[in-house]
């Protein structure tokens, strides 16, 4: 045996191990009850809105037509022309009884644009609880509900929650970027969770105590960075809060224009991991099982023990497509046979993202720096 070959063969094992396991995360997680708490605390949802994304009238209303007693809504745009306008206008018109409103200013406090909408929007902000959530998600009537109970633990400081893929047409580019979310994103993040533990929100939701975003310098501090729900875990859990990770799972719709808008939006979410846990990053190589075991097959003078590889990284691999339409409830078709295509692209965009540190984001050309710190390069009118 070549050291090659031993080393390949431990990284395909290592591979297969890990998808087994985070199957058995899956499987878990799905299990998990959305506990009520009880507790109703008042608070403001604030979401920030760029263009009309697909579903945009869906995604809004689902957390305007919430089972909550009092909560505010405030929408965030940058420009009085964004065509999502009249989108919130008509929100904002169909829930009379409901105290919201739409916040236009473009006023830039850093290079993350998302940061300067929410930051935009604070002041009016009325309520100790902020729950943040991008404008591409979908949430069901008892969200806040699941969401708000965590904070009865006044040792929490800020709760967050995992995402589900739904693409918004069956076309491939959309379905494998649901299939991402689905299989290997969600995954990914039950497997560090059990290991060692949430310290880190998603954009999916943010819902953070007043107090501690102040303490923290308020949206300021993040404003220059690429991984601001990161981050924003990260601080709070630095001040010796909890970051809780909730058990309610929102939709996430997925419309991607091609294949190469989808490599796009992949390279950039990883480069944005890659800068705020570069050595986890480079070893999640070994997450990689069907790429992985081809390794095997390929340097291995036991081809039969390499074929037996590939076979069970494929069999691990459809099974957790399975496990989480089940567990999650992604209501997604199931398309095995597009398992080899979303590992190896996975792999592609894993070994893409050590080629250089810039990113495309919303039309903007972006560099990121050893800090995570965003610069602006150029505008980019393609993504």
């Amino acid at each position: 045996m070549t050291v090659l070959s031993f080393i390949a063969g431990l990284l395909s094992l290592g591979s297969l191990s890990y998808v087994g396991f985070s199957i058995l995360r899956v499987v878990a997680f799905g299990r998990r009850a959305r506990e009520r708490n009880g507790i109703t605390p008042p608070l403001t949802i604030l979401k920030p809105v760029c263009g009309l994304e697909a579903e945009l009238y869906e995604n809004l209303r689902s957390f305007c037509a919430q089972d909550y007693p009092d909560f505010q809504v405030l929408f965030g745009l940058a420009d009085a022309d964004d065509p999502a306008l009249p989108v919130i206008r008509r929100l904002i018109g169909e829930f009379p009884e409901r105290d919201m409103d739409v916040v236009i200013d473009g006023h830039l406090l850093g290079t993350n644009r998302k940061v300067s909408n929410l930051a935009n929007m604070y002041p009016r902000a009325r309520h100790d609880i902020l729950v943040i959530a991008d404008s591409d998600m979908r949430v069901g009537p008892d969200y806040l509900r699941v969401v708000a109970g965590a904070f009865a633990d006044e040792k929490v400081g800020a709760v967050t929650c995992l995402y589900r893929g739904r693409p918004a047409r069956a076309d491939l580019a959309s379905v494998l970027g649901s299939a991402f979310i689905n299989e290997w994103f969600l995954p990914s993040v039950l497997v560090a969770a059990g290991v060692q533990g949430i310290r880190y929100c998603f954009g999916a939701t943010m819902a953070v105590r007043r107090e501690l975003l102040d303490r923290i310098g308020g949206f300021a501090t993040l404003a220059p960075l690429l991984a601001d729900d990161y981050m924003l875990g990260n601080m709070v859990s630095d001040m010796g809060y909890r970051v809780e990770l909730s058990p309610y799972v929102v939709e996430n719709i997925v419309s991607e224009g091609s294949l190469g808008d989808l490599f796009g939006h992949e390279l950039r979410w990883a480069r944005t991991v890659r800068s705020v846990q570069p050595l986890g990053y480079t070893f999640s190589l070994v997450t990689h099982a069907l790429p992985m075991s081809l390794l095997y097959l390929g340097v291995t003078r036991a081809p039969w023990l390499g074929v037996a590889a590939v076979a069970a990284a494929l069999s691990l691999r459809v099974l957790m497509q399975y496990v989480s339409r089940r567990s999650l409830d992604t209501r997604m078709p199931l398309r095995p046979w597009l398992v080899p295509l979303r590992d190896l692209l996975s792999f592609a965009v894993w070994a893409a993202s050590f080629f250089g540190n810039n990113i495309s984001w919303r039309r903007h050309r972006f560099q990121v720096d050893d800090n995570g710190q965003i610069v602006l390069n150029e505008r980019k009118e393609t993504i």
